[in-house]
């Protein structure tokens, strides 16, 4: 079908009298509901140390941080026995009588951080119960209190730990609430989740299940974001709209699911605990790296983390808990002023109304010759050309940042500064939009492209309700309002009141996508900047009847009069493209990789005790100049020598052997009957050791095993020639006890590897400069000896 002509290209949804006033009113107005918006999803100004005693604090909180997060402290080492000794202390100091759950966890499912194998730690979980006065459940406070092996984590999660502490002591400062609270500061949770893996499983007053409020931290500054809920979630959303400040949004936990992260509220979850799970996340280049100190903290973060969990407590304590799970899912997001949420009952009702409103719009526009049917059927072919090329060009837009700074290529999520680069991909995504509509605008109609718009929001919110019903809100309301306004403002005709119509109707886009954009933009980073450009996409499409009043009369016009109107509907594109070229700019000035914001990069070492042989690692993608000096550029899988490591491809180099002793396994016990074999090992690490493994011959066929007096799963394999195998975290020094079943009649074969941190000491090794840095890994500056065993 051809494109229509232009004879009814002038006709608009609402042509004002002064149409330059009135852009200028719609642009105001959407300015101030979007100066209303994006305060709801931004933290509160941090409460100085003398605040009032019943109070959040987080200048009393950062105190707690500074202790916590003094230096790396990862589980089982000796470093992690300080933090843990700080809040047994300053839980005791509230006249509570913490525990230590010391015990050994299995985190059999895929949750486990090993790629090769079972997870398995020791750990030491802090344990505190604040008995209610007649309790109807239990509120649980968790947060854990090691850290990686690369950094301090003053963020992830001295946070966390730190605001449950400073929660405590409000909370103790008052009466009593009805409902018990237990506070919960697991270990491990960097390693496997293992501590809340123990605390769910083993634990007494966790036998019962209640209502979890976990706190993360996965940057170092933003909002506290409540983005996971259990299910049937509605009473706890209506408990959550009362917090202190409470952000979040059902389409998180969708967009969540998808995602490949866990915490410890997975542990809680699993086990059929109800809750909320609420973290900040922006300034995420720290995360998990040597900066992740209570240095680059911002305390308004830590404040809102507090103030929720506090007001939330404080709720919960006096709810009857059983009745939270009487309800379903609700839907939610922020709004100014609090939280709208309403039952997931009314996604699908809303959907369709939003639909049939839309719908109702077009055959309006048609009626009214506004638009006519083959105008909006190609209007609405055409309106996925911005939709889908702006998050394409985005990618390239990042793409091309790197080019221009390798060093972004080894960072996760975002860089350091990326404001600049957001705003450079909301000009993007508007210079698309822009030159889209100015080009297709005379051609098509101003009406049929706002109707167009409005029909893919709506369709939109009617496949989210089908599958992700906690986004649908995102289109379906914009798309209704945007219907309801159009209907009026065509009714209403032409002039100044349709114009205000249309942009009251616009405020609802912009009143929900604006705040998701604000929220999503540092929870999916630069490194999906499309995923931004699709967000501001969809508002345009909701502000399509206001971008009009950007361009002069569609029609009418001749000769040098046709010539200026096509300049002028230029303009806006050529501002966008100027504002992109500046943002970016300006993010490439700003964020400077320097001694204090290092390139990072991934460095490990592997000696193979059987051969001698010894070599450098790097998980690196595009490896820096200096890692570049151990490695090659070919990488491969190292699963025949490293099992542990499963079948991530590794860049490798030559490395010169060091003299260190690999791990031992003994035999303790042998025996054979009808056909099986049972043999019980002792797998004892020479040096002190963040983590040991043992993997088995594939040929082995076990069929059952038991670590460290656990029983564990045997469905799990390393993949090539190794079968079964676990990695445990935080050995005692005496060694793991290890029990296998395997065929009998042939010999059993192990590979034994053991695992600790730096690799300063090492021959060969040159130390990095100031401006290269650590990438967030759990297997960064990892120092390996691996042997092999026959029995």
């Amino acid at each position: 079908m051809g494109v229509p002509g232009t004879e009814a290209a002038d006709r608009a949804l609402t042509r004002p009298a002064r149409r330059g006033w009135a852009a200028l009113v719609a642009i105001l107005i959407l300015a101030g509901a979007g100066a209303l918006s994006v305060p709801a999803v931004q933290p509160p100004d941090a409460r100085p140390a003398d605040a009032p005693a019943a109070q959040f604090s987080a200048g009393r909180a950062y105190e707690h941080v500074k202790a916590i997060a003094a230096t790396q402290h990862v589980t089982g080492s000796a470093a992690n026995d300080a933090p843990r000794e700080h809040v047994l202390s300053a839980l005791r100091g509230l006249g509570l009588t913490p525990e230590v759950q010391d015990t050994v966890s299995v985190q059999g499912s895929d949750l486990s951080s090993s790629a090769g194998g079972i997870g398995l730690a020791r750990v030491r979980n802090v344990v505190a119960l604040w008995p209610g006065t007649a309790s109807t459940g239990r509120i649980f406070l968790v947060a854990h209190y090691d850290s990686v092996q690369t950094g301090p984590g003053g963020n992830d999660d001295a946070a966390g730990t730190s605001a449950i502490l400073e929660t405590a002591r409000a909370l103790t400062s008052g009466p009593r609430l009805r409902n018990d609270v237990v506070l919960v500061l697991t270990d491990a949770e960097e390693a496997c989740l293992c501590g809340a893996k123990a605390f769910v499983d083993q634990h007494p007053l966790a036998r019962d299940g209640g209502v979890v409020l976990n706190l993360e931290a996965r940057g170092s500054s933003g909002p506290a974001i409540m983005f996971e809920t259990a299910a049937r979630n509605a009473g706890l959303v209506d408990v959550f709209g009362h917090a202190a400040h409470p952000v979040g949004t059902s389409f998180a936990v969708e967009v969540y699911r998808l995602l490949p992260n866990d915490t410890d509220f997975t542990a809680f979850r699993e086990k059929g605990f109800t809750g909320l799970n609420s973290a900040y996340i922006d300034g995420a280049a720290v995360y998990h790296t040597p900066l992740d100190t209570p240095a680059v903290m911002n305390r308004d973060s830590l404040q809102h983390l507090g103030d929720n969990v506090l007001s939330l407590t404080r709720e919960l304590g006096d709810r009857d808990l059983p009745a939270l799970r009487s309800g379903g899912d609700a839907t939610y997001f922020p709004v100014p002023g609090g939280l709208l949420h309403y039952p997931g009952s009314w996604t699908w009702p809303l959907a369709l109304l939003a639909l049939a409103a839309v719908l109702a719009l077009a055959v309006l526009a048609r009626r009214r010759g506004l638009a006519t049917a083959p105008r909006q059927i190609a209007a609405f072919g055409l309106t996925l050309v911005p939709v889908l090329a702006a998050p394409v060009l985005a990618q390239l837009l990042w793409a091309l940042m790197k080019i221009i700074r390798p060093g972004y290529a080894e960072m996760p999520i975002d860089p350091y500064r990326p404001w600049g680069y957001r705003l450079a991909v909301v000009a993007l995504t508007a210079a698309v939009v822009f030159a889209w509509y100015a080009l297709l605008r005379r051609r098509i109609g101003p009406a049929a492209l706002a109707v167009a718009g409005l029909l893919w929001l709506a369709l939109l919110g009617v496949v989210l309700a089908a599958l992700a019903p906690g986004g649908s809100y995102l289109t379906a309301l914009p798309a209704l309002a945007g219907a309801l306004a159009g209907i009026l403002a065509v009714v209403l005709r032409r002039g100044f009141p349709a114009a205000l119509v249309l942009s009251l109707g616009a405020c609802a886009g912009v009143v929900i996508l604006l705040p998701t954009l604000v929220m999503f933009f540092p929870a999916l980073g630069m490194n999906l900047a499309g995923s931004g450009a699709f967000i501001v996409a969809l508002l345009a499409l909701a502000l399509l009847p206001i971008v009009d009043l950007l361009h002069p009369e569609a029609g009418g016009q001749r000769g040098t009069g046709a010539l200026r109107a096509r300049r002028r509907g230029a303009l806006p594109t050529l501002v966008a493209i100027v504002a992109m070229i500046v943002a970016a700019a300006v993010g490439l000035s700003v964020d400077r990789l320097d001694t204090a914001h290092p390139a990072p990069t991934h460095l490990m070492y592997a000696l193979d005790a059987d051969t001698g042989q010894a070599r450098w690692l790097s998980a690196s993608a595009t490896p820096t100049d200096w890692t570049a000096q151990y490695v090659g550029d070919k990488p491969a899988t190292v699963t025949d020598s490293l099992p542990a490591f499963g079948p991530e491809e590794l860049l490798s180099g030559p490395a010169q052997p060091a003299g260190l002793p690999a791990p031992v396994v003994t035999k303790t016990s042998d025996t054979t009957g009808a056909g099986v074999r049972t043999i019980a090992l002792r797998l004892t690490p020479q040096r002190p050791a963040r983590l040991v493994t043992l993997h088995v011959a594939a040929d082995a066929q076990v069929t059952s095993a038991t670590v460290g007096g656990r029983q564990v799963p045997v469905d799990r394999t390393a993949g090539g020639a190794w079968g079964f195998g676990f990695v445990f975290h935080g050995p005692p020094p005496a060694g793991v006890d290890v029990v296998l079943t395997v065929r009998a009649g042939t010999p059993l074969r192990v590979r034994a590897m053991d695992a600790s941190d730096g690799l300063s000491a090492l021959p060969g090794f040159r130390e990095r400069p100031a401006d290269v840095g650590v990438v967030g890994s759990h297997s960064s500056e990892m120092l390996a000896v691996a042997q092999t065993y026959t029995f």
